[in-house]
């Protein structure tokens, strides 16, 4: 017996919906970006570009935008695959109305107005903050190396650039008197008045490539002058406050050397990037920093620096915070990369209630708390007469306020927050290399990187139809 299946319609014709939008469901995260942006974003600064009435009609600067963020949601960078998305996926067709902008047109919006972009984290941030996903009870500070777009192979280090650049130079002349020897031998085959006397383009390559070393070696050479005059003043003032306090003149130090040192790099293709140390070995990168909040993983702050050391990114994290929502966080954690005593006296005068971590996590052993060292014990033959302690330093106080805290401490927040914020956005979207070149574009990239982040949490924080009606009732449309 036959068996029935239920009817394969694919060739009948069929009528679409009235409207775009009903290609996907009204609690389909497309339709709560779309709606966001048209009615909660303030993208004023973006349409003040669109002056002119001359040539083709743009795209609307509101659908471009609501695309990037939608595109950025899904986890979808490249600008030719957000365009081949608007082809193929009825969820981008709903932003786009049907009419598909060319992935040129998406690439050069978001080159344009990057910066316009960037700011956006700040309004979407305080819509958290209205929708009660930001309490600053506790904030949690980490950073991850990124990759620039750029490879480690396209860098050179400083003792390297003298020797290649006159490797580069002298092959450029041994080609010149070859060109030259063969342009007198053609003369005599051919006339002078005869093509044949250009010589071959890769010959001028490398003389380009030559003045670009020489070029990139004069910017190491300024930076090491200029961090040598800075080093040498930082000095002169430190010994001049120790004259001031009365203090013995100290054994004074070796000057900073003016040159570069010859394992010093500098990448060809994204100069301001740099060589850092990752999990997975050296890598061309960026610091990229995050402050975390504890009530449902919303960025509050960030940034990203060309530094591979977290220390110097503390106290402008904190700061970040208190300019993006007026006030400052009552707690903040962090791992060891930020301890020291200025980024602890920054906090202690902020009047945050910091958890710094003092040195690496290890297992307790005999009742010692984790992370901590033994105590030292005296030494054999030591005199008991009584001395003076000397003060504990707040590296010191920060040890004992962790041992003292145990494991109920809010010192474990400071991987369980910021670390599966990375997960998410290095994992879950896919973001493990920058578009952009160079810190400022890199910088504005993050942010629109976190912004999407939190735009998530808006709408998925604690399942799609809660974080919905909370926004309803914070006065969100978010039809």
């Amino acid at each position: 017996m036959s068996k029935t299946f239920r009817a394969w319609k694919i060739d009948d014709p069929m009528l679409l919906p009235v409207a775009v939008r009903d290609f996907v469901d009204e609690k389909h995260l497309a339709a709560f970006v779309l709606g966001l942006v048209r009615n909660e974003l303030d993208l004023a600064k973006i349409l003040a570009c669109y002056s002119s009435e001359k040539g083709q009609p743009p795209f609307h600067p509101v659908m471009m935008t609501a695309l990037l963020l939608y595109a950025y949601c899904c986890g979808i960078y490249a600008s030719r695959r957000i365009a081949k998305a608007c082809s193929e996926r009825v969820d981008f067709m709903s932003i786009v109305g049907l009419d598909a902008p060319d992935f040129r047109t998406i690439s050069d919006f978001r080159k344009r107005h990057l910066q316009q972009l960037r700011e956006l984290f700040v309004q979407v941030l305080k819509l958290c903050e209205k929708a009660g996903l930001v309490k600053l009870g506790h904030v949690a500070i980490d950073g991850s190396k990124i990759n620039a777009n750029a490879s480690k192979h396209k860098a050179m280090s400083y003792g390297r650039m003298e020797a290649r650049a006159k490797e580069l130079e002298a092959d450029v002349e041994k080609w010149f008197a070859a060109g030259e020897a063969a342009d007198a031998e053609e003369d005599k085959l051919y006339g002078r008045d005869k093509r044949g006397d250009e010589l071959p383009d890769w010959v001028a390559d490398k003389q380009k490539r030559a003045e670009k070393i020489r070029a990139a070696k004069a910017e190491l050479e300024a930076e090491a002058k200029a961090a040598a005059e800075a080093k040498a003043k930082a000095q002169a003032e430190a010994e001049e406050k120790r004259k001031a306090e009365g203090k013995k003149p100290g054994k004074p130090a070796a000057p900073p050397s003016p040159e570069p040192d010859a394992k010093a790099q500098k990448n060809f293709t994204d100069p301001e990037s740099r060589i850092m140390k990752g999990k997975n070995g050296f890598v061309q990168a960026y610091n990229s920093q995050i402050a975390v909040d504890a009530e449902a993983q919303i960025i509050v702050a960030q940034d990203v620096t060309q530094c591979a050391a977290d220390s110097g990114q503390m106290i402008p994290m904190i700061d970040a915070v208190e300019a993006n929502l007026g006030r400052k966080p009552e707690q903040a954690s962090a791992d060891s990369g930020y301890c020291s005593e200025a980024n602890l006296e920054g906090l202690e005068q902020r009047g945050i209630d910091a958890y710094v971590a003092t040195g690496r996590a290890k297992h307790a052993v005999d009742g010692e708390a984790d992370g901590e060292a033994p105590a030292a014990s005296p030494t054999a033959g030591s005199s008991n007469s009584p001395q003076e302690a000397p003060a504990p330093t707040r590296v010191e106080a920060m040890r004992q306020k962790i041992k003292s805290g145990g494991y109920a401490s809010p010192y474990r927040l400071r991987k369980q927050l910021p670390e599966p914020v990375f997960g998410q956005i290095k994992q879950a979207r896919g973001f493990r290399q920058f578009l952009m070149r160079g810190v400022e574009k890199v910088r504005a990239e993050w942010a629109l990187v976190c912004t999407v982040h939190n735009l998530l949490k808006l709408a998925h924080g604690r399942s799609l139809s809660e974080a919905r009606k909370m926004a309803v009732e914070a006065g969100l449309a978010v039809a």
